[in-house]
């Protein structure tokens, strides 16, 4: 569980953590650039890392390596709106092989993908946070120790939870 005062729990672990500079909003009135973390129950859909940064995290969930052309659509009129996508990419994307270490690994949460809402918000990632833990675009990020410990306890079933 990730709640809005900086504090991620899974079972006995408890680490500080960072949400959205936008502080945390009802999933339905989350949209695109705003900032916020939904709140909500978001399954982990996958993890990706960088695998010349880090190895592949110990965890039971689907583990994808990075490749410096992937990328994340977050132009809501694009079909692949809200999905992972190649780079170069003509619409509005953000690159998720980056130069800092905040996408060394990424656990993509299952927020507005079933159906996909066009505008209502994309790319709400776990990941690892800046060292000052500053706010997110609307993820939640945990140092790299803890992110790691906490994807050794997931499983398939396991869901984040925004909280208020």
């Amino acid at each position: 569980m990730a709640y809005a005062d900086g504090r991620f729990i899974a079972g006995d672990l408890s680490f500080r953590c960072a949400l959205g500079k936008g502080g945390v909003i009802s999933a339905v009135d989350k949209r695109e650039g705003d900032g916020a973390s939904p709140i909500g129950n978001w399954p982990i859909r996958n993890v990706y890392y960088r695998p010349d940064r880090v190895k592949r995290p110990q965890t039971r969930l689907n583990c994808i390596p990075l490749r410096a052309h992937d990328g994340w659509c977050h132009a809501p009129t694009d079909p692949l709106y809200n999905r992972p996508v190649t780079l170069p990419y003509p619409a509005a994307h953000e690159k998720l092989w980056r130069v800092d270490h905040v996408y060394n690994v990424i656990c993509e949460l299952g927020f507005n993908d079933d159906p996909i809402l066009p505008g209502h918000g994309s790319a709400i990632f776990m990941h690892l946070a800046r060292v000052n833990y500053e706010p997110t675009e609307g993820c939640v990020a945990l140092a790299e120790a803890d992110l790691l410990a906490v994807l050794k306890v997931c499983t398939p079933d396991t869901v984040v939870e925004i909280l208020g």
